[in-house]
């Protein structure tokens, strides 16, 4: 997990401007980039996606991994998913992903009052 930075160009570097992260406009929180995977993916530029969180403090992973493997599953709260066109000299669909939390997921073992219902209509369900 990363600070979304600003662009400064080598221009405003070589004059000692600094970058400044990344504030949300609609909610004036901070902005962190994290990269996720999708290991089933078909194609090599679908197998990972950055989340863009917004957070006033560094979110932090849950430190569960799965055994035998470098994956942490992650539930994204509040994620939303927005359609873009990506690429220059090649052009494809793209997609900006943005949460406002992270946690680690529910017991996968569905309780005896509720076996209908395992995941909130808002949950995506990825490991980082």
């Amino acid at each position: 997990m990363t600070p979304d930075m600003e662009y400064v160009s080598n221009e405003d570097k070589a004059r000692g401007k600094q970058p400044k992260q990344k504030i949300d406009e609609r909610t004036g929180l901070p902005q962190w980039k994290v990269t996720v995977t999708d290991p089933s993916a078909e194609k090599d530029r679908d197998k990972s996606a950055t989340v863009t969180l917004l957070d006033r403090v560094q979110p932090v992973p849950p430190a569960a991994a799965i055994a035998g493997f470098d994956f942490r599953p992650v539930v994204f709260e509040g994620l939303t998913v927005e359609a873009r066109v990506m690429g220059e000299k090649f052009k494809y669909q793209g997609w900006v992903l943005r949460a406002i939390g992270m946690r680690e997921p529910k017991s996968a073992t569905p309780s005896k009052t509720s076996t209908a219902k395992t995941s909130g209509p808002n949950e995506q369900k990825t490991a980082a």
